[in-house]
């Protein structure tokens, strides 16, 4: 059922992307001046869908400050007051350097884990003098652990590292409506066991529907093929919640099984299952400021 979920979704974005160039609802989004060149924007209200990037980066000269909150297993019982005893957090600092590139820095309490980023626009989907259907970039980040060793292979300075590459390729098919496809290679520099990959594929789908304005429905899901994590791990990530946009800040509030907040974390060594009630509320808050203004 997973695998035939992600494939119906990879064909829908593609399908959707070749033959829908004349769908009305976008093109009174996007405009119709055969003469000009017209990029869809918006496509989301942030640069992270929840905890995957999205189609959508940090404006030219922007600085986005991102605090993200992941409490405590939900199944946890009354004992932890249902999970919002704990807490992991992270703080982050995006920016966009120029229109087609953005960077970021964050450091996470979940494994002391420092990450940084860049995320880099490929193709923008457009209509008028130029079309493009969709829209591609190319992301990739580093983190680095920085807990206290248990064994010397451990401690390493390489061993603490890990690093993604990911696609992200999708389509705004209307006003309200957002979908993208990711696939991802993961490498871990050290794996413990002989059963684990260093390299990881997973291939992940989300999106976005809006509801109201200034409010929309998120959702990205995960899946890891067999024979690559270990066991003690799932081998999927799933989150759904809702962006709300108050000016200058999108606050989002979901539900997830993931308890860490970069890549190598949500994808690799989740250990949360929907099935089994162990899910997570989480909140991520981002705000802007602009720290340089383009040049028009």
């Amino acid at each position: 059922m997973i695998k035939k979920l992600l494939v119906f979704g990879s064909v829908l974005v593609f399908a959707l992307g070749a033959s829908a160039q004349d769908d009305l609802d976008l093109l009174e989004d996007l405009g119709d001046d055969p003469n000009e060149i017209s990029y869809a924007t918006a496509s989301y209200k942030s640069s992270r869908i929840i905890n995957s990037v999205s189609l959508e980066n940090t404006a030219e000269g922007v600085l986005d400050l991102r605090i993200s909150h992941r409490f405590g297993s939900m199944n946890s019982g009354v004992d932890e007051f249902f999970g919002l005893d704990n807490a992991v957090t992270r703080i982050g600092f995006d920016y966009g350097v120029r229109p087609w590139l953005m960077v970021g820095i964050g450091r996470s309490t979940y494994e002391k884990a420092y990450d940084g980023f860049f995320k880099v626009k490929v193709l923008r989907q457009s209509t008028g003098a130029k079309k493009m259907p969709v829209s591609l970039q190319l992301f990739s980040s580093v983190m680095i652990n920085s807990l206290k060793a248990t064994n010397p292979a451990e401690d390493l300075f390489s061993s603490r590292m890990g690093y993604t590459f990911q696609l992200l390729l999708g389509r705004k098919m209307n006003k309200g409506t957002t979908i993208q496809v990711m696939p991802t290679l993961i490498h871990r520099n050290f794996v413990k066991t002989k059963a684990e990959k260093n390299d990881v594929f997973a291939i992940g789908i989300g999106g976005r529907q809006k509801f109201s304005r200034r409010a929309a429905i998120t959702y990205e899901f995960y899946y890891v093929p067999d024979n690559q994590i270990a066991s003690e791990y799932i081998n999927y990530s799933f989150s759904v919640g809702v962006d709300i946009e108050t000016g200058g800040h999108v606050f989002q509030l979901f539900l997830t099984n993931s308890q860490g907040m970069n890549e190598q974390q949500f994808i690799t060594q989740n250990t949360g299952d929907w099935a089994n009630g162990d899910i997570r509320i989480g909140f991520n808050i981002s705000r802007v400021f602009t720290v340089k203004k383009p040049k028009q």
